[in-house]
């Protein structure tokens, strides 16, 4: 495991990435790539058991399932920075036939990407599925999954979470990713999901908070002890606030960046706040 101050300046670069990807092609969802970025560093390069290379069985690792796939900026930033893919090919990013799409997809073979995402609400539920594939074949490694908080607006999001806890799934990790904005504005104004902590308890799952989710060295503990909670009969929640636009000020605690690529302008002021420390692609 690389030390934390290593693992800060990946941090830097891949959102370094994030902004240079979308704005190469106008398009792309910055906003909640750049709040998650600190999850993904720490899930593939601390929290994760990986193995060497890429095979879709997922045999004798961790898995980890993209929900909320729009964010796919910050998910091809750390895979290819994790090696299983050249940096390099960050430049195909929404190119046509790239096999980074804006939306990650399977048919083109990218390593790492293990489901089709971005149609929303599906992701717990494919994560169910394989946490169960794993029991069956005795593996006693984890499944991890990434949601949006808006995402569980929803409704097939609380039929898998039902069914989880009532079949007691407990290999499975599904984190929320709390930035309190969607696309169309505040979670809030849009719909509001009241106590989401309270709402998962009900249905019987084990649930815990990162308050600090942008936060590196908060994160990497937090997910550690979510991860001591596996195994005890209940699946797992973790409720991690971010900040939409973390590190980049002029993006940050606003849904305006959900979806929208910074101009010349704005990618170099944004680029300034987050130092290259391991190289541009």
């Amino acid at each position: 495991m690389a030390d934390l101050q290593q693992l800060e300046a990946l941090v830097s670069q891949v959102r370094r990435d994030i902004l240079r990807q979308v704005h190469k092609v106008n398009s792309g969802h910055p906003g909640g790539s750049l709040g998650c970025t600190e999850f993904f560093v720490a899930l593939y390069k601390v929290l994760m058991d990986r193995k060497d290379g890429f095979s879709m069985d997922g045999k004798g690792e961790d898995l980890f399932f993209l929900s909320n796939g729009h964010i796919s900026p910050v998910f091809y930033s750390v895979l290819a920075r994790s090696g299983y893919f050249p940096v390099e090919e960050l430049n195909t990013f929404r190119l046509l036939n790239s096999r980074l799409q804006g939306h990650p997809t399977t048919h083109e073979g990218l390593p790492g990407v293990r489901i089709a995402s971005g149609s929303l609400g599906q992701g717990i539920s494919v994560s169910i599925g394989a946490a169960q594939a794993k029991k069956l074949n005795n593996d006693d490694h984890l499944i991890y999954t990434l949601c949006g908080d808006g995402e569980l607006q929803e409704g097939q999001n609380w039929e898998a979470i039902m069914y989880a806890a009532g079949n007691k799934v407990d290999n499975l990790i599904v984190t929320i990713d709390l930035n309190g904005q969607q696309i169309d504005g505040s979670t809030d104004n849009v719909l509001p999901m009241g106590n989401i902590k309270a709402k998962f308890e009900a249905f019987g799952w084990d649930v815990m908070e990162i308050e600090a989710g942008n936060n590196l060295e908060a994160v990497i503990d937090g997910m550690k002890t979510a991860k001591t909670k596996t195994g005890n009969g209940k699946p797992v929640c973790v409720l991690l606030h971010t900040i939409m636009g973390h590190g980049v000020d002029f993006m940050m605690h606003t849904h305006a960046w959900h979806g929208k690529a910074p101009n010349d302008e704005q990618l170099a002021v944004g680029l300034a706040q987050n130092p290259e420390t391991l190289g541009d692609y």
